[in-house]
């Protein structure tokens, strides 16, 4: 399934419709602070002699509504600031600029509030003269911006790094998807192309053979045309395929190729490339069965050996040569690998001692129609 540029699009505004983990973080984090100042007031007003613990609770809810209120302003304006984000002191210093005005509306707000409050329960609010709470209110809220301030920017680098890396997988899946679509669409004229060229030489020699052999084909083209959208199909079907497609050849090299096929049952259900194997058994007939005098022996083996998928093709009749240069097809089936599992799957060719070897290893991973 390709990648589009409106599911991009959606997954964006998902995001930004729910809040992030960074942000559930940050306010759980907040929200911690303030219990503990809360716990601390009053643990210090109990200990002083107070015995009214509605005031150390009205002291700390009042500066805690505030401060929510500034926080608040800041996550709903991060995305303004979060160009500067690559820029620490540049994103500091933006945020830094709006500290005047935070002290002068802060100190006012929290105090008017203390005062409305116990005017409204008949008590009088006595506090330090305003010149001193000015002062010593302004030296904590430095302070404790400066810490939330660094806490911020934190978790929205944090956040940012995260969002860039998702959209970077994105990406990197999308153009993967690309480039499979066109090996494959590369895999299927050359697979026919061949097979045709198989017709068109059995023309003039067999015209019952070939006949015979394009009803063959045009069961395999039928199969293609059903499996050939799926990017991942089963082992099993996969091996119908190819059993398809040595029927075909079998049509033109009837007496020349004996093949056998090992199939482990615990492997049927494992998940392939669809049409992997195609390639690696048109080349045991191209390079065995075609350039040899003798019968050739062709085998196909397919196993799990636990975490891990093992198939191999063998002929007689050819060696490797020292230098060779890979077909198209061969080619095809190490670049889709490559891009699906990376590291984690190899196509080995390899010399035995009368056989030649192309053997596919891959993570085991089982098949979901």
């Amino acid at each position: 399934m390709a990648v589009t540029h409106l599911d991009l699009a959606a997954d964006r505004q998902a995001a930004k419709s729910r809040v992030s983990r960074p942000d559930i973080v940050l306010y759980f984090l907040w929200g911690t602070f303030w219990l503990l100042m809360l716990a601390i007031g009053v643990q210090d007003y109990v200990r002083n002699g107070g015995t009214r613990i509605w005031q150390p609770i009205l002291w700390e809810v009042t500066s805690l509504a505030v401060a929510t209120f500034w926080v608040v302003l800041q996550r709903r304006a991060r995305a303004r600031y979060a160009v500067y984000l690559d820029r620490p002191l540049v994103w500091i210093g933006q945020h830094l600029k709006w500290l005047p005005l935070v002290v002068l509306t802060f100190v006012p707000a929290v105090y008017g509030i203390r005062h409305g409050v116990y005017a409204l329960l008949g008590a009088t609010y006595t506090h330090e003269s305003w010149g001193y709470v000015l002062f010593y209110e302004s030296i904590k809220l430095i302070l404790f911006c400066g810490l939330w301030v660094g806490l911020i920017f934190g978790f929205d680098a944090f956040a940012q790094a995260q969002e860039q890396r998702q959209r970077l997988l994105a990406l990197q899946k999308s153009l993967a998807e690309a480039q499979l679509a066109h090996l494959k669409a590369q895999l299927r004229p050359h697979f026919f192309f061949n097979a045709l060229n198989t017709i068109s030489a059995l023309m003039h020699v067999d015209v019952p053979r070939a006949d015979r052999l394009l009803s063959r084909l045009a069961d395999l083209l039928r199969a293609t045309l059903q499996w050939g959208e799926k990017e991942i199909t089963s082992v099993r079907e996969e091996i119908r395929m190819l059993e398809l497609y040595a029927q075909v050849m079998q049509e033109r090299f009837a007496d020349r190729v004996a093949l056998s096929w090992n199939m482990d049952n615990a492997a049927l259900g494992g998940a392939i490339p669809a049409m992997l194997l195609q390639p690696l058994l048109e080349n045991a007939f191209k390079h065995g069965v075609e350039r040899s005098r003798e019968a050739v022996r062709i085998e196909i083996e397919a196993r799990r050996d636990g975490e891990r998928l093992h198939i191999a093709i063998r002929n007689t009749g050819s060696e490797l040569a020292a230098e060779r240069n890979e077909g198209v097809g061969l080619r095809n089936c190490r670049e889709r690998l490559s891009v699906l599992y990376g590291d984690a799957a190899k196509l080995e060719m390899t010399q035995l001692a009368d056989a030649v070897e192309a053997s596919v290893t891959l993570p085991w991973q089982e098949h979901r129609a």
